[in-house]
């Protein structure tokens, strides 16, 4: 770990410290789908945004892989899960960082077609403010790739995810649930393809 991530996250874990948790509940529009491979004892969609990101709330165990049989992973490298945005010209300067965005929780669900598999994905996290920062609206860019065995891209997607962090509050919250289709080719399973999320780094600062 670099001296500067060292001396953001501890001065991070700081911050935390004394921030109560607040448990506010946001809806979920997606409609449900058909889970043929896990249990729905309660009528409702295992991917919602509303238990995301109360899980990114109560910031309870590490980042999961979305695994589960016959669906393709749900994946967010270390340093794609993680974007630290700084003043200008001071990239690298844990004194200088505005915020930080950061994926924390994933899920996912699969129905599977004859030719294809249409997966409905969600992720959520936190923007945490950082020495430079105040409070007020953060949006952030979000790529995702679908991926074969062979690496080859088979489908992508791009969105926005906004949040807001308080008056003396270190951090606000995001989650975000879509869906997104494409084909199984012969030979292969859907656990053979990857869906890989990410923070889109063209941002001014971005480091």
């Amino acid at each position: 770990m670099r001296r500067t991530d060292a001396r953001f996250v501890l001065w991070r874990y700081a911050v935390l410290g004394f921030m109560a948790v607040p448990f506010l509940v946001s809806a979920c529009s997606v409609p449900k789908f058909s889970n043929p491979f896990g249990s729905d004892d309660d009528g409702g969609s295992a991917v919602s945004e509303s238990s995301l990101l109360d899980n990114a709330k109560a910031d309870v165990g590490s980042l999961p892989a979305g695994y589960s049989a016959h669906c393709p992973q749900v994946v967010a490298w270390p340093r794609d899960r993680l974007l630290t945005v700084y003043q200008p010209d001071h990239v690298g300067d844990s004194n200088a960082i505005v915020h930080r965005g950061e994926i924390t929780k994933m899920a996912r669900e699969c129905q599977l077609l004859a030719d294809r598999v249409v997966v409905k994905y969600g992720f959520a996290g936190r923007v945490l403010m950082g020495p430079k920062g105040g409070p007020g609206t953060v949006t952030l860019g979000i790529n995702v790739r679908v991926a074969g065995a062979q690496q080859n891209t088979l489908a992508t997607d791009k969105m926005k995810v906004t949040t807001t962090i308080p008056p003396g509050g270190p951090a606000g919250y995001f989650s975000m649930v879509r869906e997104i289709a494409f084909p199984v080719m012969v030979g292969t399973r859907p656990e053979d393809y990857k869906i890989f999320v990410a923070f889109d780094r063209n941002v001014a600062g971005a480091g």
